[in-house]
């Protein structure tokens, strides 16, 4: 079986040269604390639309405790929110859709191939397919531990309406 073609060609990236670290990160995702699912960003291609960060994974993970005991397995549902937060990242600096904030829509195709633990570098690449502004976006990613691709899928990202779910409600 031929190897799946990836997003962008690794080889060619260092990932010694951060171009956006944490508080890099944080000015455009407001996930905080145990939420925050990536450590760095190391690669933008604006006229492809395409993005590669990395999660480094440690033994202080919030899950490692309990997912699963003396067999810690990073749960696909993180594994998600990182390509997640990928996508978020890229959209929200460059304000590709016009919000202030951004979402989960939905999740097409999504396959778990291989288990990542602690000690590992999650991988992320991301590339974004369709954007209607204001509305919605739509990525392909991936996550990649070392050479295996672990992780795969559509990720759709809405605009969420911050001041409406501020608002303290009346009645």
């Amino acid at each position: 079986m031929p190897k799946k073609e990836l997003i962008a060609d690794l080889s060619s990236i260092d990932f010694d040269h951060v171009i956006a670290d944490i508080d890099e990160i944080r000015k455009h995702n407001p996930q905080r604390f145990e939420m925050e699912q990536l450590t760095a960003i190391v690669y933008e291609d604006t006229e492809n639309h395409i993005c590669v960060g990395y999660k480094d994974l440690t033994s202080a993970e919030f899950w490692v405790r309990g997912h699963m005991p003396d067999m810690p397995l990073m749960p696909g549902v993180v594994m998600l929110e990182a390509a997640a937060q990928l996508c978020s990242y890229y959209t929200q600096k460059y304000d590709l859709l016009g919000t202030e904030m951004v979402g989960f829509g939905g999740l097409d195709d999504v396959r778990f191939r291989d288990p990542v633990l602690p000690g590992s570098r999650l991988v992320l690449l991301c590339t974004l397919e369709k954007v209607r502004r204001g509305r919605i976006i739509v990525s392909r990613f991936q996550g990649l531990v070392g050479d295996s691709i672990v992780v795969e899928g559509v990720l759709k990202g809405i605009a969420i309406p911050v001041d409406a779910l501020r608002r303290p409600s009346a009645g």
